[in-house]
């Protein structure tokens, strides 16, 4: 079948069955902090449909097809879809778990931060609560949402709308990624 089929319609399969059928990306961002093995997993997943669009054999170096694809690797896929969620409860949408964002704090709520830079309220910054266990609590989503928000540069978290911010991040991610 992947003969007889232009690599668009390939490409929109693959898209539809595998990206958006398995929900790849779905709740991927609890995967933040997890054993390498589990990003390698969902990794290969990736690999193996981009290797499929461009008709390329398991042995061929698999980079440059997730270049052309445009496609972040696993570890920025999660990152991207943290700062997401961060970006929904900064900018007040209605659309992120009320039970995750009541763990996120900007720094500008606290007396002792307020007169530092990061308290600076152009571009928020979210306290990163202190942990103990980096093997447990670094992957607690107040942590490692607040972490991966933080690490934006300032012109993206001060992103106007949703769809430029996740330009932007994707972009940032994918620069990150690939170079």
């Amino acid at each position: 079948m992947r003969r007889s089929l232009l690599q668009h319609a390939l490409l929109t399969l693959v898209h539809a069955l595998v990206i958006n059928f398995t929900k790849l990306d779905h709740c991927n961002s609890v995967l933040a902090g997890t054993a390498v093995y589990l990003h390698n997993w969902l990794q290969s997943v990736l690999n193996a449909a981009a290797r499929l669009i461009f008709s390329r054999r398991a042995s061929e170096h698999i980079s440059p097809l997730l270049r052309d694809l445009h496609w972040l690797r696993v570890p920025e896929r999660i990152q991207f879809r943290l700062c997401v969620l961060a970006y929904h409860y900064v900018h007040g949408h209605g659309t992120a778990p009320a039970h995750l964002v009541d763990s996120l704090r900007p720094t500008s709520e606290f007396v002792a931060r307020r007169h530092l830079r990061s308290a600076d309220t152009t571009t928020t910054t979210l306290l990163v609560p202190p942990t103990r266990r980096v093997t447990l609590d670094d992957r607690a989503f107040p942590v490692a949402a607040a972490r991966a928000w933080n690490s934006l540069p300032a012109q993206i978290r001060a992103a106007s709308s949703l769809l430029s911010f996740r330009r932007q991040t994707k972009a940032h991610l994918f620069q990150l990624s690939y170079n």
